[in-house]
């Protein structure tokens, strides 16, 4: 049964005025679809005749009221917020921008800061005024942390942003009203280094140059509210009171020490949501479950519609929708779903896995685990929810997918562990030199090494003992890493009007990022010069960035008309209908081009090929000019 999704938009409108792009309204409208496509499962159907027996179930699946048949998602929509910004610690490359708007607010908001003589500050080729832009995720929470784009203006004169630090601005929602664009609350702020392609060359990539972004940058001064809005035909107080009674009864959370339901209807159209700790690193599978509650069933109802769901479980076909209200219903969908664990089916048996680690039951860990080792489409929901179990059995089968091969399935299982508990000592690290977070885990797979382009800055050394191979020279703008051979390495830094930074360091990886921050280097000089050092195949482990894993086709046995598999056949993939998790969120929440290449990222390396530049490194950020 497909839920209705009617809202009129005047009636979003009245709620909230969100001024979209286009690619974020195209983000949102994927995001509606997923929540819509999910709770129907997989989008491929086959044909059968119907029984009375079907009749009979469908019959009874139209009796149940859900709240998704009521109810639709308010708050997926992706919300942009926007700031004129300044750059400062550019290497001459600044400019002093020209006379506009732009130029005035800069102004206005340097003046208000007590910031003396303001035109000479921005005259200075050190500084940039830039454009910030950011995207505030669904369920973002106060304090939460996000990525922020920062680029120049067109026709300004500044060259490159590389080495730039943006200082504090204030992110605000802006929307078009009477045919002018309005200003609106603050909601959130950004500061911190600037990250530009590391591969991006100064003279031929001039747009490039003028891009960048400031990784986690972004800090919420204002949680971004779920809920749930009455569909016109159901808008009272009787039913959003009832909405609320439904999701309580099915989800808490606790507040100061107190347990607490998720739900408050506030108005006769409008329930908010709190979000359910468990599906922090997964808020669309939470509006998913939320919609598949039931509005109301006596106990004879649910018992039935539980065999009907104990029939759907097993049916590859019907699967993915089948877990998802068995989850729904709670503590007695659990014995039915561990029926499913014991399926032939890999559908059958990932589906039911997957419910049963969001009900925090450890039967779903081995196969959870299986599935993210042995099935690419399957693992970005299979890492997710491993990491949202709290169990030993589950923390355990991610650290053992620290040692594989894949390095999407390496880099998605500590990126599991973190959510799981990032102050965890063994994924802890350390905030090196007060600039990105570090971390070098003692793996026994192949080394690798790992830096990140979103999320926050990080990066993550699969070895202790990953050295780089001298004789070798890296010239990375203002800082030289070189060797004449041996396992000595000096790492200098040279900085107009101030002395020159040296130090004389082993060949090991993790001496030499110590020595490039100690120095004076950000995160962006570390990354640029482990890139260079894979490009000249000297940096002793494969290099990756941002191997995350994502959704892909999956393809399903081919049965003969007798309902056995067809030996050897399998049918045209399809995607898995379940919604991208938050927790390993895509390039283009930004607006920028989704260069991964899940194709080689998740190639392992031949054992006899030295480790290097494991896969072609593209551009980090659009030559497409806003």
């Amino acid at each position: 049964m497909m839920p209705r999704a009617n809202l009129s938009s005047s009636r979003i409108h009245s709620l909230s005025v969100v001024r979209l792009s286009w690619p974020a309204a195209l983000v949102a409208c994927s995001l509606a679809v997923g929540l819509l496509v999910g709770t129907a499962g997989c989008s491929e159907r086959v044909l059968r005749a119907q029984s009375p027996e079907d009749e009979a179930d469908k019959k009874l699946e139209n009796e149940i009221k859900l709240i998704g048949d009521v109810a639709v998602p308010f708050g997926m929509q992706p919300m942009e917020v926007e700031a004129v910004g300044l750059v400062t610690g550019l290497d001459g490359t600044g400019s002093d921008p020209e006379p506009g708007p732009n130029r005035a607010v800069l102004l206005a908001e340097m003046q208000q800061r007590g910031i003396k003589n303001p035109n000479q500050v921005l005259a200075d080729p050190s500084t940039a005024l830039v454009l910030v832009r950011a995207i505030l995720r669904p369920g973002l929470q106060k304090g939460d942390t996000f990525d922020v784009e920062v680029r120049i203006p067109s026709r300004d004169k500044t060259t490159s942003l590389r080495g730039g630090y943006l200082l504090l601005v204030k992110l605000k929602e802006n929307a078009v009203l009477g045919g002018e664009i309005r200003t609106g609350h603050l909601l959130a702020t950004a500061e911190g280094p600037v990250m530009v392609d590391p591969g991006a060359d100064t003279d031929k990539d001039a747009v490039i140059m003028g891009r960048g972004r400031v990784l986690g940058g972004g800090r919420a001064l204002k949680s971004r509210p779920l809920a749930l809005v009455l569909q016109p035909g159901s808008k009272s107080v009787r039913v959003a009171a009832q909405v609320q009674a439904s999701v309580d009864a099915r989800f808490h959370r606790f507040v100061q020490g107190n347990k607490v339901g998720v739900a408050t209807a506030k108005t006769d159209e409008y329930v908010e949501l709190g979000v359910n700790p468990r599906y922090k690193s997964n808020i669309p599978r939470y509006l998913q479950v939320v919609r598949a509650v039931p509005l109301r069933e006596s106990s004879q109802d649910r018992s039935m519609r539980i065999k009907l769901l104990e029939k759907q479980l097993l049916d590859p076909f019907t699967a993915a929708r089948a877990a998802v209200r068995l989850e729904a219903i709670g503590h007695e969908g659990i014995a039915i779903l561990k029926k499913g664990l014991t399926s032939e089916d890999p559908e059958v048996r990932f589906y039911s896995a997957e419910s049963l680690a969001y009900l925090d039951q450890s039967q779903s860990v081995p196969v959870l685990a299986e599935a993210a080792r042995e099935e690419p489409a399957f693992r970005v929901f299979a890492l997710t929810a491993l990491s949202a179990l709290d169990d030993s059995a589950s923390y355990e089968a991610l650290r053992d997918l620290l040692d594989t091969n894949s390095a999407e399935t390496r880099y998605g299982a500590f990126r599991a562990l973190w959510a799981m508990d990032e102050q965890d000592h063994f994924v802890r690290g350390e905030l090196l030199g007060g600039q990105f977070s570090y971390h070098v885990l003692d793996s026994s797979g192949p080394p690798m090494v790992h830096a990140t382009r979103g999320f926050r800055p990080e990066v993550v050394l699969f070895s202790q003992e990953i050295r780089m191979t001298t004789p070798l020279l890296i010239d990375a703008g203002n800082l030289l890493v070189q060797s004449e051979g041996g396992d000595t390495i000096r790492v200098s830094r040279f900085a107009t009007g101030k002395p020159d930074q040296m130090r004389d360091v082993s060949n090991k990886v993790d001496d030499v990022i110590r020595a490039v921050v100690e120095v004076g280097g950000n995160y962006p000089d570390v990354v640029q010069i482990l890139q260079k050092a894979a490009q000249k195949k000297v940096l002793g482990a494969r290099f990756e960035v941002d191997a995350l894993p994502e959704a892909r086709a999956y393809d399903r046995k081919v049965e003969t008309a007798d309902g056995k598999p067809a030996d050897g056949e399998k049918s045209s993939g399809f995607t898995v209908s379940n919604p991208i998790p938050n927790l390993f969120p895509k390039k283009e929440s930004l607006g920028g081009q989704d260069d991964r290449e899940p194709s080689t990222r998740d190639t392992p390396i031949p054992e006899e090929e030295t480790p290097g530049f494991g896969t072609k490194f593209m551009r980090w950020f659009g030559k497409k000019e806003s």
